[in-house]
């Protein structure tokens, strides 16, 4: 999705939403190649929200498989609303045979619908020797294995301008606390410590996830995530409380409350890096180099770099995570075909390609680390490898999309009103709990 991605170089400026027509930008069907030609003459079709850069390097891949099987693939951009795009594929009886799908939450919603086929022994054989069981756990609905984490985000990465840093004397902190306190002499020094993007309401969802993560462990967050447990639980309100810390503080925050408010997720990236900078430091995903590098021209290492989110008071780094699952549709006019690329795409030979090309991390722990192109991404990419099973999928992503991830609506507003006022935590938990318990409908 794009919230979640970042898709925010020149894309396509209009959906394909016919699965016969070729995606904007994408060309002719791919045309065999070399490989063994177990597939010569099928084609494969593979719906997506990617769109721009993301959509091309995903073709590179698509190539490979291509090359390798002589299958031809045809890729449809969906936009961010994968769901409703697919479900009118699939009611007019054009369902494509792939969707990478980026949401646990739709995944779900599609195993729900009974539009799914589960990955077959041969494939399932394949994901329990190259991923970490806890991707398979999100790849499943009720024990039964239907997505392929092909594309991970790493969300637990601070990124900073080293030149920022070092002028004020500081260093990559260990510890959350540390971070404030390194925050408020980077300010000191004349330059604010982080850059916030609260107009865009998934950001603060996501500095919410690390804290609590951190804070509350791993068992107390699935629960949250589930809604087994209520948001006025005392640990939502402890790390509201922490996260009051940062957004209470107007020395800490560019532009204080009302400028983080004013600033997307572009915007609080240009602060720290494009060519006026504001603060010293922005938190998000690993996406956040393309941005400093592709837009800013910054280089990734020297002019930019990242620490891990330091763990909150006794708790450990927290590693939130979030990607893109590939399923097979059993009304897709090729499932065999489409159950085949998603073997393939759980190889390190797949992961390999988009790893070469950039903009990419894999959660397959059988990828050799070589395959990125520079040394940051690879720190990014063994971070998230080595945590494991520890690594926890983005909360609100597994939310219903009322309470997670609506514009202007549920978490994603609570959270904006709280960084607007964060001085009474309960009260904000109350509200959470309220319109938590209204989407999940208990």
């Amino acid at each position: 999705m794009m919230r979640r991605r970042t898709t925010l170089l020149a894309g396509c400026t209009a959906f394909v939403l016919a699965l016969g027509a070729t995606a904007c930008g994408g060309g002719e069907p791919v045309a065999a190649g070399g490989g063994d030609k177990s597939l010569d003459g099928q084609t494969v079709t593979v719906a997506g929200v990617w769109s721009g850069s993301e959509q091309k390097n995903f073709q590179k891949v698509l190539d490979a498989f291509t090359e390798k099987t002589g299958a031809t693939t045809q890729f449809v951009s969906t936009g961010d609303n994968v769901s409703t795009v697919v479900g009118s594929k699939i009611e007019g009886g054009n369902a494509p045979d792939v969707v990478m799908v980026p949401q646990v939450g739709v995944l779900k919603q599609f195993a729900g619908n009974g539009w799914l086929k589960p990955l077959d022994k041969k494939v399932a054989a394949t994901v329990g020797d190259h991923f970490a069981e806890v991707w398979q756990n999100y790849g499943s609905v009720d024990g039964t294995l239907y997505g392929l984490y092909f594309k991970a985000a790493h969300k637990s990465t601070v990124w900073y301008s080293p030149e920022a840093l070092e002028q004020a004397g500081v260093t990559p902190p260990k510890t959350f606390d540390a971070m404030l306190k390194d925050g408020r002499t980077v300010s000191d020094s004349g330059l604010a410590a982080f850059s916030v993007a609260g107009q865009d309401g998934w950001t603060l969802t996501d500095w919410f996830e690390n804290v609590y993560l951190s804070q509350a462990g791993p068992e107390k967050y699935d629960a949250l995530a589930a809604h087994e447990i209520k948001w006025t639980d005392p640990t939502v309100v402890e790390a509201l409380t922490t996260l009051g810390t940062l957004f209470k503080d107007k020395q800490l925050i560019a532009g204080g409350q009302k400028g983080a408010l004013n600033t997307d997720f572009p915007g609080s990236v240009e602060k720290v890096f494009g060519p006026e900078a504001e603060a010293a430091m922005v938190y998000e995903g690993d996406f956040v180099a393309g941005v400093a590098k592709d837009q800013f021209g910054r280089n990734i290492g020297t002019d930019a770099n990242f620490f891990p989110f330091p763990p909150v008071g006794d708790g450990k780094a927290p590693v939130v995570s979030g990607g893109d699952a590939a399923v097979v549709l059993k009304d897709g006019r090729n499932s065999e075909a489409g159950m085949a690329l998603v073997e393939y795409l759980a190889s390190p030979e797949a992961a390999a390609v988009w790893a070469e090309a950039g903009g990419f991390l894999s959660p397959n722990k059988k990828l050799d680390l070589s395959s990125y192109g520079d040394d940051v991404t690879r720190a990014t990419a063994k971070s998230l490898i080595a945590a494991g099973d520890s690594v926890r999928f983005d909360m609100s992503d597994q939310a219903p999309a009322a309470f997670g991830g609506t514009k202007g609506a549920g978490e994603w507003k609570i959270l904006q009103d709280f960084l607007r006022d964060p001085a009474d935590p309960a009260k904000t938990a109350a509200e959470l709990e309220k319109a938590a318990a209204k989407a999940y409908g208990n």
